[in-house]
C-alpha cells in the first residue's frame, strides 16, 4: 500500500491495518481533490435541486460548476437569516435542504449579540466522525506506543435550548458528544480516554471538571496525552487544580466523592473507579503545594508525550503559559472545523505551533477562496473566488463553503494562508478571523460590538460631566482565566467631580451586558473569562500612541487609534501611564433560552 507521501514519518509504517486503510483514503482524497470537488458539489446541487432556494435563482437542476458560479450568489448569515429563521419557527419545507434540517449548531461568531444558527442534516455526523477517524492513524505515525495508555482531555457540553419549531440549538462538540457517534465508540486502544463519558456530559461545568480530574489523577502513571479543544481550556484546568488540589487529594485518600458531586450518573460510575490511595493523595499533596507550579503537567503526568490543543490564531497567545506548565512539551493541533462544516486535519501535528498547516479534506464540502487584500488598490475590480486546486501558495484567502446541509456559498469568515500542498490538496494556515478584536476563549468580539459598549458604558459617566476621549483594547491571558482590558482616556469638565470608583465598575459591568451572548456564557456558565477591567489612562496618553506610531513609520494623515493592541511596546506604554483600574463588581446577565434585547 503506497501511503509513503502523505507524511515523513520517523516510525515507519501505519500502526495497524485501520490505520492503513485511513491513511490510503487520505492519499485518495487528495490525490484526486479537483474531481472530488466536483463531484461533491454536484451531489449537493442534485439532491438539494428543488429546494426554495436554488429554485430562486433559477438553477433548474444544473450540478455543474459553470452554473453554480453564474447563478449563486456569495452570501453572509444576514442573507440566510430569514430561510434559517422560517425553519427555527417550524417551517418544514425544503428551504435550504432537501434533507430535513436535524438541529441548529450555534455558531460562536456573533450575528445582532446572539449566536448564529447553523442548519445541519443527520448524516453531517458521519461525515464529522470520519474526520476524527483520521486523527489518530496520522499520529500513530509521528508517536510510538498510543495504545498503551490513555488520554486525558477535558471536555464538556454546554447548554443547549429549541428554537419556537422544537429543534435543539447547541454548540457542535456538544451535539457530538451527545451523539452515538461518541456515547457508543466502538473501544479502540490507540484512542482511550481516562474521562468517563457520564463526567464529560454532565452539565454542571463544576461536577464535570473535578470528575475528570479526579479520574486523570488516578490514571496518571497510564497518561500518555494531555489536552481540551483550546489552550485557553486546558488552562482552566489547570487552574482548577491549583483551587481544588486539597479536596482531589483527600477524596482520593479516602476512597470517597466531593459531596458537591451529586450527578447520579456521575455517582454509579465513580463507584467502579474510587478507591482508597494514600500514597497517590500524598504524592499530590507534595507537589501541588510547591510555590512553583513549573512543569506542573509533566510532574503530575510524568508518560505525558504531547498536549493535544488548538494553539493557532487567538489561541496562539496561551503557548507561553503551556510551556511553563508543561516543560515546553509538543502541542499537537489535529484538525480544523467550525460549526458550518468540518474541514480538514494537520498531517504533521507535530510541528511547532507557528508552522501548523491544515490540509483540506475535499469530501466534506464544496470550498472555495476569496482573494484577500486588506487595502485593495482604488478602482480594482473585485476579486473572483478559486477553486480548492487553483489557489496559490503564499496567497491568503477567504474562505467560502457551500455545505449538504444547505449553506451556500457561504463566508465563514476565517482568513487563511496557502502554505504548500500535500498531493493536490492545499495546506493552509490559519491566520485569523475576519474583524474580530478580541477573543479569550470561545468568544469573539468585532469592532463593533466594542465600539457599542463603550458607548453605552460611557453613558453613565454623562452625570459626572465626563466622557470618553479615546480607547484601544487588549485580551489579557496572563492571568487564568483570561480577561478583556479596555483603556479609556477620560475628559473631565470638573476633574474634582468626576466619577468614582464605583461608577467605573458600573461602566465595567455596562459594558459585558452589551457584549455578545456567547461572551457572557462564557463569562457566567463556563467561568472561562475573567472580570472586564477599565484602566484609566492619564490626558494625553493617546496623543502619546499617536507619537510613537508615527516614530515607526506610521502616516500621520491615515493615522487611527487602534481598537485592539498586541504589541508588547504599546501595551507597556500605555501601562505605564495607568490612573486608576476598574473591574466589573458581578457578573452579567446570561440565560441560555433568553435573548438580550
Amino acid at each position: 500500500m503506497a501511503v509513503d507521501s502523505i507524511l515523513s514519518s520517523p516510525l515507519g509504517p501505519p500502526a495497524c491495518e485501520k490505520d492503513a486503510k485511513a491513511l490510503q483514503f487520505i492519499e485518495e482524497m487528495t490525490r484526486n481533490a479537483d474531481s472530488v470537488q466536483e463531484n461533491v458539489l454536484a451531489q449537493i446541487l442534485r439532491r438539494n435541486a428543488d429546494t426554495e432556494y436554488l429554485n430562486s435563482f433559477n438553477l433548474d437542476g444544473a450540478t455543474d460548476r459553470e452554473s453554480f458560479k453564474s447563478k449563486i450568489p456569495m452570501v453572509t448569515y444576514e442573507d440566510l437569516r430569514p430561510f434559517i429563521q422560517r425553519i427555527a419557527d417550524g417551517d418544514r419545507s425544503p428551504i435550504l435542504s432537501s434533507h430535513p434540517v436535524s438541529e441548529f449548531l450555534t455558531s460562536s461568531g456573533t450575528s445582532a449579540g446572539e449566536r448564529k444558527l447553523m442548519p445541519t442534516i443527520k448524516e453531517e455526523l458521519d461525515r464529522r466522525q470520519l474526520l476524527y477517524s483520521l486523527l489518530i492513524p496520522v499520529m500513530n505515525l509521528y508517536v510510538n506506543g498510543l495504545d498503551k495508555g490513555k488520554g486525558l482531555y477535558f471536555l464538556f457540553i454546554k447548554s443547549e435550548t429549541k428554537t419556537p419549531g422544537g429543534l435543539l440549538a447547541r454548540p457542535v462538540l456538544t451535539s457530538y458528544y451527545k451523539s452515538d457517534h461518541f456515547k457508543t465508540r466502538p473501544h479502540d486502544p490507540y484512542n482511550v480516554y481516562t474521562s468517563p463519558n457520564e463526567a464529560i456530559l454532565c452539565p454542571d461545568s463544576f461536577q464535570s471538571m473535578y470528575t475528570q480530574m479526579l479520574c486523570g489523577l488516578y490514571d496518571r502513571h497510564q497518561v500518555l496525552r494531555v489536552g481540551a479543544v483550546f489552550a485557553s481550556g486546558l488552562l482552566r484546568a489547570i487552574r482548577f487544580l491549583q483551587l481544588n488540589w486539597r479536596q482531589l487529594a483527600d477524596d482520593i485518600r479516602t476512597g470517597s466523592l466531593n459531596p458537591k458531586v451529586t450527578d447520579p450518573d456521575i455517582l454509579s460510575c465513580m463507584t467502579r473507579i474510587l478507591r482508597p490511595d494514600p500514597e497517590l493523595a500524598d504524592f499530590i499533596v507534595s507537589e501541588c503545594s510547591k510555590e512553583k507550579w513549573e512543569r506542573i503537567i509533566t510532574r503530575i503526568w510524568p508518560n505525558t508525550k504531547y498536549l493535544e490543543v488548538i494553539v493557532t490564531g487567538a489561541m496562539a497567545q496561551y503557548i507561553p503559559t503551556l510551556d511553563y506548565y508543561s516543560g515546553g512539551l509538543p502541542k499537537a493541533c489535529t484538525m480544523y472545523a467550525s460549526s458550518e462544516c468540518y474541514f480538514g486535519l494537520n498531517l504533521n501535528p507535530m510541528s511547532k505551533p507557528s508552522e501548523v498547516s491544515y490540509t483540506i479534506m475535499p469530501n466534506m464540502a464544496y470550498f472555495e477562496f476569496l482573494p484577500h487584500e486588506a487595502a485593495p488598490a482604488a478602482g480594482a475590480q473585485p476579486p473572483q473566488l478559486v477553486d480548492l486546486a487553483d489557489v496559490e501558495v503564499g496567497k491568503e484567502y477567504e474562505l467560502v463553503i457551500t455545505t449538504y446541509a444547505g449553506l451556500y456559498r457561504y463566508h465563514v469568515g476565517d482568513i487563511l494562508r496557502v502554505t504548500g500542498f500535500h498531493n493536490a490538496a492545499p495546506q493552509f494556515q490559519f491566520v485569523r478571523r475576519k474583524n474580530v478584536l478580541l477573543s479569550i476563549d470561545s468568544d469573539k468580539t468585532d469592532e463593533a460590538e466594542l465600539q457599542a459598549a463603550v458607548e453605552s458604558a460611557s453613558r453613565l459617566l454623562k452625570g459626572y460631566d465626563t466622557s470618553v476621549v479615546e480607547y484601544t483594547s487588549y485580551a489579557d491571558t496572563a492571568t487564568i482565566p483570561g480577561h478583556y482590558v479596555v483603556y479609556w482616556e477620560l475628559l473631565a469638565r470638573e476633574p474634582t467631580a468626576g466619577p468614582t470608583g464605583e461608577v467605573m465598575e458600573r461602566c465595567c459591568l455596562e459594558m459585558e451586558e452589551c457584549l455578545n451572548s456567547v461572551y457572557r456564557q462564557c463569562r457566567v456558565a463556563d467561568g472561562s473569562i475573567g472580570a472586564l477591567e477599565i484602566r484609566v489612562v492619564r490626558n494625553g496618553t493617546f496623543e502619546e500612541l499617536m507619537d510613537y506610531a508615527i516614530s515607526r513609520g506610521a502616516s500621520i494623515n491615515q493615522y487611527k487609534v487602534p481598537r485592539c493592541v498586541s504589541f508588547t511596546p504599546i501595551t507597556e506604554l500605555l501601562d505605564s501611564r495607568v490612573v486608576s483600574t476598574h473591574f466589573s463588581p458581578s457578573l452579567p446577565h446570561w440565560a441560555p433560552d433568553r435573548r438580550r434585547c
